[in-house]
């Protein structure tokens, strides 16, 4: 499946001035990843091809857009907290019409793994997208397509994209969930971490090599306490679960991915000394949501509950799921950690946003040398 910008659009792009804001420290956000990033781009994708896609029907987008924007989540995503705070408009979906790109581009796509559809179908592993939006296909979005439109010239580039932002990923997590719903075992799943891990690499050095000096790199969530999991892969062995009522060895995977990860982003960070490559945390953010829910106002009585589902003991049902008709919302998502099962409420991405910003929860913070 081909995917070509509309000509009006390449217009908007070739009237940018490439002219910044002193008071900013960057000049445009390009972000990668899955459905923790996607502003819309998977419900383009969708339309031809799904009769009813959930992600375009409320109550998604009630919190902050009164609407549903193709975001998987109640309002905005960590992304469109970063985007704010830094004085920028909420960067835009790549394969949206009628979008102003001079600031930004998102490339994030619901679903989106790392590897790429030949991986999964070596493995006799299928999944649900209309296309291949893996990590190198958002990578070639930008290079082949956009790259082009805003530089003209290897050094316009390198100068431009110094004082860019670049958000790659969350990248893993599709990954290992098409692997554990296809009915491969942990073990298997966590085998593709050094693939995946690879892939990651090379993209952040595609984009250094191409002027990048702002890489922020997330990991994953803890795995064994995303609710879905929990439902899916439920135990009648209470000593399957730790204290929080998170599956101990799901949580194996999200905890191994992030530790190679972090080693791939020391290793970058010393190959790239005039690079801020930046690794960004959410599996100890939503651990300490579910440690000390009532700290970060989330009043839930059991932390692991849903928002938007249609019952059960975490209140996500597989055959009723957010989105769909009748299945209803909490009146308050502010108070949940959880929206809709697997993605988390805007009240969360917040919290995150601000932590990859100032610290806690990115190493270093993306605006620790701005002041």
């Amino acid at each position: 499946m081909k995917i070509s910008l509309p000509c009006f659009l390449i217009f908007i792009l070739l009237q940018i001035t490439h002219a910044h804001n002193i008071d900013q420290p960057f000049n445009a956000i390009f972000s990668f990843g899955n459905s923790l990033a996607d502003p819309g781009n998977f419900i383009i994708l969708a339309r031809p091809v799904l009769p009813y896609d959930v992600f375009e029907h409320l109550p998604y987008g009630v919190t902050y857009f009164g609407r549903p924007t193709g975001r998987a989540s109640d309002g905005r995503l960590v992304i469109d907290f970063i985007a704010q705070t830094l004085g920028f408009p909420l960067v835009p979906p790549y394969l949206s019409q009628g979008q102003n790109f001079s600031r930004g581009v998102n490339f994030a796509v619901i679903g989106a793994p790392a590897l790429g559809m030949d991986f999964f179908q070596q493995r006799n592993i299928t999944g649900f997208l209309p296309t291949d939006t893996s990590l190198n296909v958002q990578l070639s979005w930008f290079v082949d397509k956009v790259k082009p439109l805003w530089c003209n010239t290897t050094q316009s580039c390198l100068d431009y994209f110094k004082r860019s932002l670049f958000l790659l990923g969350e990248f893993g997590g599709n990954d290992y969930n098409l692997a554990l719903f296809a009915g491969k075992s942990v073990s298997e799943a966590k085998s593709y971490i050094p693939f995946v891990i690879d892939i990651i690499r090379q993209a952040a050095e595609s984009l250094l090599k191409q002027g990048a000096l702002h890489i922020v790199i997330p990991g994953n969530f803890p795995t064994g306490c995303i609710p879905i999991l929990l439902t899916i892969f439920a135990s009648n062995n209470k000593l399957d679960y730790d204290n929080l009522g998170c599956l101990k060895e799901y949580n194996t995977i999200g905890f191994d991915h992030d530790m190679k990860l972090k080693e791939m982003v020391a290793q970058l960070q010393n190959k790239y000394p005039q690079a801020k490559i930046i690794y960004a945390d959410y599996y100890e953010p939503v651990i300490q949501f579910l440690q000390n829910p009532s700290k970060f106002g989330f009043t839930v009585s059991d932390p692991l509950q849903i928002c938007c589902g249609g019952g059960g003991p975490y209140n996500y049902n597989p055959n009723a799921t957010c989105g769909q008709p009748g299945v209803p919302a909490c009146s308050n998502p502010s108070t949940y950690i959880n929206w809709d099962g697997i993605h988390l409420t805007e009240a969360a991405h917040r919290i995150i946003a601000t932590g990859w910003l100032k610290g806690p929860y990115a190493y270093p913070p993306i605006l620790s040398d701005f002041h």
